[in-house]
């Protein structure tokens, strides 16, 4: 299931403006569709995500810690 988030476009901005937080992060693409679901210190895999051309939007819910991220993403995978 989606994230109740607004799509933010996946560019150096956005990764710039990431809190280097642990999150669990939903990458779209151009259309909106989800292509994946990931977890870990969000700047950092923003990062790589436009740096390997992954996605073209994102969307994020921050997290109080890796574990805390980890149950987010077994909600929304069960969902």
């Amino acid at each position: 299931m989606s994230l109740a988030k607004p799509w933010r476009d996946l560019d150096r901005s956005t990764v710039g403006s990431a809190p280097s937080r642990y999150a669990l992060y939903e990458l779209g693409d151009a259309d909106g569709e989800t292509v994946g679901f990931g977890t870990g210190v969000l700047r950092d895999e923003l990062k790589e995500a436009l740096a390997y051309g992954d996605a073209d939007r994102v969307r994020w819910e921050i997290a109080d810690s890796a574990e805390h991220a980890e149950r987010l993403l077994a909600e929304h995978v069960e969902e």
